[in-house]
């Protein structure tokens, strides 16, 4: 079955984690992605580490399914080259720093001038205008800048989260805005200019804090693997030693705690636990009953009660444990896909669609389609209709979702 992004060529000028994350996407659904690397080291998230069989976890992680082709911009004929690959791109992404893409003549006004059709989709640290948007916006630095880094780690020291959460959050509305765009180019005929600024997707991402603040509520302090409002919610040591999380929504699963898993059912009717605010404020206290009763378990008899008493928990397992976890290994989740070090294991994409499996390409090689495409964009592009000619631009047209161009 053709996918669902067949036809659709994307270039991408970009680099570290944010613009690749949103281009990967794209592949995974079909689209062609070339990915335009300078000369000399390329896209330098490909030297963050060497963990996978000596190539970047990051780069493996974010740029597979991609063609790689090196250009020098600094050379007429190689920016002219890059000229041609957009003339006959649907969508064009770039993340490079602040003011260096008007300063290349690849600002959204200037290429949609020359192409109507075209989508253009900028990634920036905090947007266009105001007094940071020349700052450099890594993603710890954005994450510190609104305000995430102040609510995560224990109460007595602040932490960054084990994961790139910015860089994803810009990533993802990167992907969903370009979607969109497609969407709406196939009603209107005409393209879209995007920009997603990280600050911005992670100042989404940060409503809650917000709204439980802006209006009076006390500032949410940082509650380590607890949660910073519901509780019970968290980790809870068992017999063994070990923890068990396990979380009570509200006064009907708190009901069935005390019952059927606690056996102290008296403590329904506690004052200081009575509704979840406080239980909240209670919280030591709580946690000191829970861990007493739980001290005659091991963590395996601790949720097996959970589980028969329908209160939500899980382990805390390891990135290891995560990657042997029975739920991936049962919906048959692992894929292989080919990498210059060999082939690797990775996960399908989230979205399962009935009777389709997302493209798992491999990851390029720096420089691996460069000569490819040079003479794929350097031959005179064929006649509109011609199907002899085998350009892109051709099949696009006939395909659907790309084209016509203008």
């Amino acid at each position: 079955m053709q996918a669902p992004l067949s036809g659709v060529t994307v270039v991408a000028l970009e680099q570290a984690v944010a613009a690749p994350f949103a281009t990967r996407q794209l592949a995974d659904l079909g689209a062609r992605v070339i990915k335009v690397e300078r000369p000399g080291g390329g896209d330098f998230a490909r030297d963050y580490d060497g963990r996978v069989k000596g190539l970047s976890a990051y780069f493996v992680w974010v740029n597979r399914g991609k063609e790689s082709v090196v250009l020098d911009l600094k050379t007429p004929a190689d920016r002219s080259l890059l000229d041609r690959l957009i003339d006959r791109a649907d969508v064009f992404v770039q993340n490079l720093g602040p003011g260096a893409a008007e300063r290349l003549g690849l600002g959204c006004d200037v290429l949609r001038a020359r192409d109507p059709r075209l989508i253009t989709c900028d990634l920036s640290g905090y947007g266009t205008a105001g007094p940071y948007r020349d700052e450099k916006a890594y993603d710890l630095l954005v994450q510190c800048e609104t305000g995430l880094v102040s609510l995560t780690g224990s109460a007595d020291s602040m932490a960054r989260p084990g994961i790139s959460v910015a860089d994803i959050a810009g990533g993802m509305y990167a992907f969903s805005g370009i979607l969109t765009a497609l969407y709406e180019r196939e009603r209107t005929g005409t393209g879209t200019a995007l920009s997603v600024a990280l600050f911005d997707a992670l100042a989404e991402w940060m409503g809650h804090p917000y709204f439980a603040e802006a209006y009076g509520g006390p500032p949410l302090a940082r509650s380590g693997a607890r949660h910073p409002s519901i509780s019970p919610y968290g980790p809870y040591r068992c017999g063994d030693g070990t923890r068990v999380f396990l979380s009570v929504q509200n006064d009907r699963e708190w009901v069935a705690l005390c019952e059927r898993v606690l056996l102290r059912p008296a403590l329904v009717r506690d004052p200081r636990f009575a509704d979840n605010p406080l239980r909240h404020a209670h919280d030591g206290e709580l946690t000191a009953v829970l861990e007493e009763c739980f001290a005659a378990h091991t963590a395996d008899g601790v949720l097996a009660l959970l589980g028969e008493a329908g209160i939500a928990h899980a382990r805390l397992r390891t990135v290891a444990e995560f990657a042997a976890h029975p739920q991936l290994a049962a919906r048959d989740r692992w894929r292989d896909f080919a990498s210059p070090a060999g082939p690797l294991r990775g996960l399908l994409p989230p979205v399962v669609v009935a009777g389709r499996e997302a493209a798992m390409g491999a990851v390029p090689a720096l420089g691996e389609h460069t000569e490819a495409i040079r003479a794929e964009f350097t031959r005179p592009r064929a006649p509109e209709g011609d199907p002899a000619g085998g350009t892109h631009a051709v099949r696009t047209r006939q395909e659907g979702l790309g084209g016509p161009r203008a």
